[in-house]
């Protein structure tokens, strides 16, 4: 039986993802799942480089704006979305796209990761929250060092959510488990009827780092700082923001070009290791006849 053919596009901030996939649905009858795990919170627009309606040319797009950004949301949650999504465009005859920077969240769609079932623990929690982010970083490298190394690696040592979690993880089975393909679990069957094809964009650091500080004036020009205000009005806490990255965590210019540079080789250090990714030079100008042809090939 044939493969259904599934569409990645992935690869660095500011590399032209949104709009490359735009461009492929409208050619194959496709439609857009974001792979971002800060697109999906309602309101954070600007911050997150989210892709407006107008970008969208009426292209259907999934997995955008789906969760309250007062709310926690977790990547085991966003996989049973996201394959859910896949089924439900399959069924239209659709082709699905998936598109995003957020190397984890591609792997738990593709790979079939299997996410180990751990209870909340509200005591641990309570006690472990009191403690800054400082401390709970030092005591994930004493349980779980492998874990607390792939944390410091996305840049989430500040994030007590994500810390807590690891923690809360690694007391109960003694260290959080490598997330591994599991080939005999329901997740792993499913994603195994699909063929996934990576298409990986980068740009040269020279060329990379003048699309960011164009990408970074126009957050400003946006009116970024507004978009933070509005946040902290509806309720989302100083401390929340924060979670959700240096974009909203007092941000100027200079910290977020400098960030963002340091966040996109991050990026390319997650999805170097996967070795079904197709590279193409999103600086290229006949980029889309290449990667259409390439998707031709591989029919």
């Amino acid at each position: 039986m044939k493969k259904q053919k599934i569409i990645v596009i992935l690869g660095q901030t500011a590399t032209g993802k949104s709009n490359l996939a735009v461009k492929i649905a409208k050619k194959i009858d496709g439609e857009v799942i974001s792979a971002d795990s800060r697109q999906v919170y309602k309101n954070l627009n600007i911050g997150t480089g989210k892709i407006t309606k107008k970008e969208m040319k009426g292209v259907p797009h999934h997995l955008l704006d789906v969760v309250d950004p007062k709310k926690k949301f977790t990547v085991a949650e966003y996989q049973k979305l996201a394959i859910s999504a896949i089924a439900e465009i399959v069924s239209r005859d659709r082709i699905p796209i998936i598109c995003g920077g957020t190397g984890f969240y591609i792997d738990a769609i593709t790979k079939g990761i299997v996410f180990p079932e751990v209870l909340p623990n509200p005591k641990l929690r309570k006690t472990l929250h009191s403690k800054s982010a400082i401390a709970l970083f030092e005591y994930l490298k004493k349980l779980d060092p492998r874990r607390a190394e792939d944390i410091k690696n996305k840049n989430e040592q500040n994030n007590k959510i994500r810390l807590v979690r690891a923690i809360e993880i690694a007391k109960a089975l003694g260290k959080v488990p490598e997330l591994k393909y599991d080939t005999n679990s329901a997740m792993a069957k499913n994603v195994s009827s699909y063929k996934f094809i990576k298409i990986g964009l980068y740009l040269p650091p020279d060329k990379l780092k003048k699309k960011i500080e164009k990408r970074v004036k126009k957050m400003f020009q946006d009116k970024l700082l507004k978009e933070i205000k509005s946040l902290k009005k509806s309720g989302v806490a100083k401390k929340r923001l924060k979670e959700f990255g240096f974009e909203y965590d007092s941000p100027t210019y200079e910290k977020m070009v400098k960030e963002t540079i340091k966040y996109t080789k991050r990026q390319m250090t997650w999805f170097k290791r996967d070795k079904e990714i197709k590279w193409f030079d999103a600086s290229k100008k006949n980029l889309f006849a290449y990667v259409s042809s390439v998707l031709h090939a591989l029919k």
